[in-house]
């Protein structure tokens, strides 16, 4: 099989965990036969540097041609100084509008090789922890009115978060239909106690889950939402919540695993397209040292490889080749901050992490 894929290298360790990424696609095609396409595109602070602006026309032309797209990460110091309207970030944004990616998918999944990792006490996480947030990406604050105005206090900036049914309905079903292939649990979280367009949300999925009725649905605020992926993480199965609030809690969950740099995402539109980047930023601080860790990048192909390739068992290979390494005691420096017992691991590097990836193909 062949397959497009637009290539987003972005900043800061972008290109670097990319290319690592493109290192373990390239031994899956050769294992299993296929021929994977990469076109690479400009987006974020390099687009602003070449292009005069973070998302040029072209790039979403051929991100819309291809058959998925791999994004590394935007953004960085550099471009901390312009105007909002104008930083990286409103690369992804707009890559996420205009492609219709309106569903997050991010996985906080605990490998038994990790274990030792976790900052949590060994016995509330023992037996595992596998729990996925389910994010609404493309409405809420980060898209809603904003601007600034003149007060009786001075200048003023305000942010707006909206939500409609469609939105609402369309998300918690995403939520729903993973939960019944999972635990058949969803916890939705939103501030219905204070917020209008969280009761809203409230309301809304309450209706979705009477279509699920095997399905168990909880409702919890966002702020003992964080307290409890604090105090009994393995609770969670699907979490749903806002684009705002998703982004938060997803960062928080990622910290149970042992390392941002450890957790993929997938963003869906409707059908099987989707962009595919890891949770974590773009760390100019660690750009050009070979200290990044790849997997995340890398476990982000593979939920490529299943959820827009329909490509099971190459997924599955990518991820059992991650657990190789790790098993192994291999170590990037993220996890090896977090070892309980780092003379009995190896450090190495991005290049070494991604050749020994895809060794174990």
């Amino acid at each position: 099989m062949k397959y497009n894929i637009a290539v987003v290298p972005g900043d800061g360790i972008g290109p670097e965990v990319i290319g690592e990424t493109l290192k373990v696609l390239d031994r899956i095609g050769e294992k299993y036969g296929h021929e994977f396409n990469y076109t690479k595109v400009l987006a974020g602070g390099c687009a602003i540097d070449e292009k005069g602006e973070p998302l040029p026309e072209e790039t979403v032309k051929i991100c819309k041609e291809s058959d998925a797209v791999l994004l590394g990460a935007v953004g960085g110091w550099k471009w901390d100084t312009l105007p909002g309207d104008q930083r990286p970030e409103m690369a992804l944004l707009g890559l996420r509008k205009q492609l219709g990616l309106f569903a997050n998918l991010r996985p906080a999944l605990l490998f038994d090789e990790l274990a030792a990792a976790c900052p949590l006490k060994a016995e509330i996480v023992s037996g595992g922890l596998d729990l996925v947030v389910v994010r609404e990406l493309t409405g809420g604050i980060y898209f809603g009115e904003r601007g600034h105005k003149q007060t009786d206090m001075g200048e003023a900036a305000y942010d707006v978060e909206q939500y409609s049914v469609g939105e609402i309905t369309r998300i918690a079903e995403v939520a729903f239909d993973m939960a019944m292939k999972r635990n058949k649990k969803v916890t939705s979280v939103d501030k219905a106690n204070v917020l209008e367009s969280s009761r809203l949300w409230r309301k809304t999925v309450t209706e979705v889950a009477e279509k699920y009725p095997e399905v168990t649905l909880e409702h919890l605020y966002v702020d003992n939402a964080v307290m409890q992926i604090i105090r009994d993480p393995k609770q969670f199965d699907v979490i749903v919540t806002s684009n705002i609030f998703g982004d938060i809690l997803s960062d928080g969950a990622s910290q149970v695993t042992g390392s941002i740099g450890m957790l993929p995402s997938a963003s869906l539109a409707t059908g099987n397209f989707g962009m595919y980047e890891p949770v974590h930023g773009s760390a100019p601080d660690l750009a050009g040292t070979d200290k990044a860790n790849p997997m995340a990048t890398i476990l982000s192909a593979a939920m490529m490889l299943r959820y827009t390739f329909g490509l099971l068992e190459e997924a599955d290979a990518i991820e059992n080749a991650v657990k190789k390494v790790l098993a192994d005691k291999y170590r990037t420096p993220d996890i090896m901050l977090n070892e309980k017992d780092p003379a009995s691991c190896k450090e190495i590097g991005t290049k070494e992490a991604g050749d020994l990836i895809a060794a174990n193909i």
